[in-house]
């Protein structure tokens, strides 16, 4: 069996606590082991306050005001995508996809992204020309003894 869903947040802070919420009960339900989720909770959380602050930066999109969370749980991995309507990442010199740059150690912002990648088996960032950013990370999945939903 496997489980996913979306949903459509305005970019305001209190929805990030929403979407962490949804994906906390989704892994409870589903028998996740709760370290796993936890750090996908902490994840997701990072990427929606990304999107929060950055992802309406373009004037023109008429949509900047939301952005998208996506999760599915299929057999032993949940894939997470957070959607944004912003400028996008900057692009390097020579590179297809976007490196988000690391935060100085003594930055008060700026250490997400760098998180989800410490959090996360596998991490994707790209920029959607011309209609924003995604985030996208994996993490396979424990289960608790008697889960409703493990992998066969």
């Amino acid at each position: 069996m496997s489980i996913w869903w979306s949903l459509h947040l305005r970019r305001e802070a209190a929805s990030v606590p929403l979407a962490r919420r949804l994906l906390m009960g989704t892994m409870e339900t589903a028998g996740v082991d709760p370290d796993v989720s936890y750090d996908l909770s902490v994840a997701l959380t990072e990427a929606c306050a990304n999107a929060v602050e950055h992802g309406g930066a373009r004037d023109d999109a008429p949509a900047s005001e939301a952005y998208r969370v996506t999760a599915y749980l299929d057999g032993d991995t949940c894939r997470i995508e957070v959607t944004d309507c912003g400028p996008g990442f900057p692009s390097h010199l020579g590179r297809r996809e976007p490196v988000p740059v690391p935060a100085a150690v003594t930055s008060e912002h700026g250490r997400g992204l760098g998180l989800i990648e410490e959090l996360a088996d596998h991490v994707r960032f790209r920029n959607r020309p011309g209609r924003g950013a995604v985030v996208s990370f994996d993490k396979i999945l424990k289960w608790r003894e008697g889960a409703l939903l493990p992998a066969s």
